[in-house]
């Protein structure tokens, strides 16, 4: 870590960094690392700390400025970063949100076991990459007409579970039940819903993917058959990917919006990438309604995905989805920004909480999740990278004390795209993972290059001070046996 970062970061305990307000004046919050000293150097070298520093600065932040152990460098906010402001005079940011809205993680469990499907698992592969386009601009299987790109913004999951593409029951196992209420098509441009009609159900490019997992370890027996997890070698899906350009889009189109909007309201930001409006400002209510229709959207890509991964599982066993206990675990969002309510100095307060490259991770008993988790707390999905393995949590009473229930997202990138592609080769990687049991499908080499075991953190150490510092509780760890990527 550069020397001037010693000087300004107090520590706290062993997982706990903090960046007082006299680091830079107009900070009105401390900023918030979390983090071993094993992780401080190459987080430093990064800078990120600066940009946590900068969301310190935004108006109505209270708390902390936070970043998660797996934080690196992002668009204003970094990837990892958390912050909230007060819904009555605070602001809501693009940056806090991301390109990529809603950008999530869902988990299916299955009856199989390892045993059952690593003798076809290359013909699983084959037949999940056949269903599920992905890769740069990949078009989907489902023809939206008229004005149904607007009911899919409005409702998210459930359109897609009424028209077919799963079950009733998959809706009360994700976030928000797949639907924020708040959507409004007409707050979203004609550019980015023609850019959405033809991508729903696709997978898309960069670090998304679809893994077939087995359960490695487990930690917590009781919260793992909570899930319907009963064993090690148990067979799991994993789902990475989120609005597509649809998403991005509508970031792009509020940056614009946003940038006027700091001139016009006076607020002062040190980095022009935090742009932001007023929660309650016409700019802001209609930031969140176009987000939140992105969020539906992602909801729904990832309900489709599910239906088609389904499907390919019955054609090769010859059995239904249900009879191969295909179920929705959970769904999370890792990009968004929500209005929730939260104590504050003793007082419930409304709250718009930004999760960027973070999981809501909220404890057992709190009335948003499912009833079959009441007793257990939220899962947590953390994904790691196609060559080592995954995680799957539980969010905690610590986390919604100090981080508004949030805790990591995933492992956290330690080398950029570009410099993945000049120091590694995809003959190296492919080599690598069959060595290591796992059968792989990617669009392009340079995607197999980019998303490489050596351009991210070990999400163990990530998933390890997470859970020391107390803001989520490890369930279990799997592994890959099969992956498709775009």
């Amino acid at each position: 870590m550069p020397s001037y970062w010693r000087d300004f970061l107090e520590q706290i305990d062993d997982y706990r960094w903090m960046i007082n307000t006299d680091y830079k004046q107009g900070m009105r919050v401390p900023g918030l690392l979390y983090a071993d000293a094993n992780m401080l150097d190459q987080i430093g070298e990064e800078h990120s700390p600066e940009q946590v520093a900068n969301v310190a600065f935004l108006p109505g932040i209270v708390g902390k400025s936070m970043a998660m152990p797996d934080i690196h460098w992002g668009y204003g906010f970094p990837i990892g970063g958390v912050a909230a402001t007060r819904v009555t005079d605070g602001v809501v940011s693009p940056g806090g949100v991301g390109f990529d809205i809603n950008c999530g993680v869902r988990l299916l469990v299955t009856n199989l076991t390892e045993k059952d499907v690593k003798p076809r698992i290359e013909g699983i592969i084959y037949q999940l990459f056949v269903n599920i386009p992905s890769g740069v601009g990949s078009k989907g299987r489902i023809t939206l007409k008229g004005n149904q790109i607007n009911k899919v913004l409005r409702n998210g999951a459930r359109w897609a579970v009424e028209e077919g593409y799963g079950e009733k029951e998959d809706l009360e196992f994700a976030e928000e039940n797949g639907c924020l209420k708040q959507a409004d098509p007409d707050q979203v441009s004609e550019k980015a819903k023609k850019r959405g009609v033809p991508q729903l159900g696709t997978l898309g490019s960069g670090n998304h993917f679809l893994e077939i997992q087995v359960v490695d370890e487990i930690y917590d027996h009781l919260a793992a058959k909570a899930f319907g997890i009963e064993q090690t070698g148990q067979v799991l899906l994993l789902i990475h990917t989120g609005s597509r350009g649809l998403g991005y889009q509508v970031c792009d189109d509020y940056l614009k919006t946003m940038g006027k909007a700091v001139r016009d309201y006076g607020i002062e930001i040190p980095d022009r990438q935090l742009a932001c409006a007023p929660v309650k400002s016409p700019e802001g209510q209609a930031y969140l309604a176009a987000m939140n229709c992105a969020a539906n959207y992602a909801w729904a890509n990832r309900q489709c995905i599910t239906h088609w991964t389904r499907q390919t599982f019955s054609n090769v066993f010859g059995q239904s989805a249900r009879e191969l206990g295909l179920r929705l675990v959970y769904d999370v969002a890792h990009n968004i920004a929500k209005i929730e309510d939260h104590e504050l100095d003793g007082k419930k307060v409304s709250l718009c909480v930004h999760r960027k490259g973070a999981t809501r991770a909220f404890p057992a008993g709190h009335p948003e999740i499912p009833a079959a988790y009441q007793n257990i707390g939220q899962p947590v999905l953390v994904p790691g990278d196609m060559g080592r393995y995954s995680y799957l949590a539980v969010g905690t009473e610590k986390a919604m004390e100090e981080t508004f229930g949030s805790t990591c997202h995933g492992a956290g990138r330690v080398l950029s795209r570009s410099a993945a592609k000049r120091e590694l080769s995809a003959a190296d990687i492919a080599d690598e993972l069959y060595r290591k049991g796992v059968t792989f499908k990617v669009a392009s080499k340079s995607s197999l290059v980019e998303e490489a075991s050596q351009a991210y953190k070990d999400v163990a150490e990530v998933i390890n001070v997470a859970e020391r510092a107390g803001i989520s509780r490890k369930v279990l760890k799997a592994r890959p046996i099969g992956v498709i990527k775009g």
